[in-house]
């Protein structure tokens, strides 16, 4: 591709260097730009959805299916901005199927625009959600091997075979509070990983 004629920030340029390392199956590729845009996701899905829950959840989606069709990424635009389109759509998505209603949501990429608020339609079913499991699966399937039994127990049933909060509840036999409760924990230590992968790579 010819990336270097594309009028790309400094910034920008980095993010298409790792795609193309991810492309050719880098794993710390991946890891790095999961961790270079993995807060801002995830602030952007809070705003829209209003439950940390559901925006951590969708923050893995969103990576899932970036990093599932990361060889339709075009440098003729930033990283930043086809990654966020995605979790964008993905959580309208969501907030269709959960609600049926109109949404709003922030262009919050990084091109130097100030944001502005706009709204969009709920769509219809997108005939891509019946891969969002295989798509999460690669991105978390390596990492959530280094889980500890119990966790790794709970992020399968959740994120792999996509149970509901109440189900996981139910196959477990344990109280609904305390399956919230380690999921969230479970979040929080898979993220770590990808933390402590990416400062390995910088040592």
């Amino acid at each position: 591709m010819e990336g270097e004629k594309i009028n790309l920030s400094e910034k920008a340029r980095l993010d298409y260097e790792l795609v193309q390392k991810a492309l050719m199956g880098d794993e710390k590729a991946f890891t790095r730009l999961l961790s270079r845009y993995k807060d801002a996701i995830y602030f952007m899905l809070l705003k829209m959805v209003n439950n940390r829950n559901d925006a951590e959840d969708l923050t893995l989606e969103a990576f899932g299916k970036a990093f599932k069709n990361l060889h339709q990424y075009s440098p003729t635009y930033a990283f930043s901005t086809w990654l966020f389109k995605i979790a964008s759509n993905n959580c309208i998505d969501f907030l269709r199927r959960k609600k049926g209603t109109y949404v709003a949501i922030e262009n919050n990429g990084d091109s130097g625009d100030n944001s502005e608020a706009v709204k969009l339609k709920s769509k219809e079913p997108n005939p891509e959600e019946k891969l969002i499991r295989q798509q999460k699966a690669i991105l978390l399937h390596r990492i959530v091997r280094r889980l500890k039994p119990r966790y790794r127990t709970l992020v399968e049933l959740r994120y792999f075979r996509e149970f509901s909060y109440e189900e996981i509840a139910k196959e477990l036999d344990i109280p609904l509070g305390t399956v919230k409760a380690q999921l969230f924990r479970a979040r929080e230590m898979l993220f770590k990983l990808i933390e402590n992968t990416e400062m390995r790579k910088e040592d």
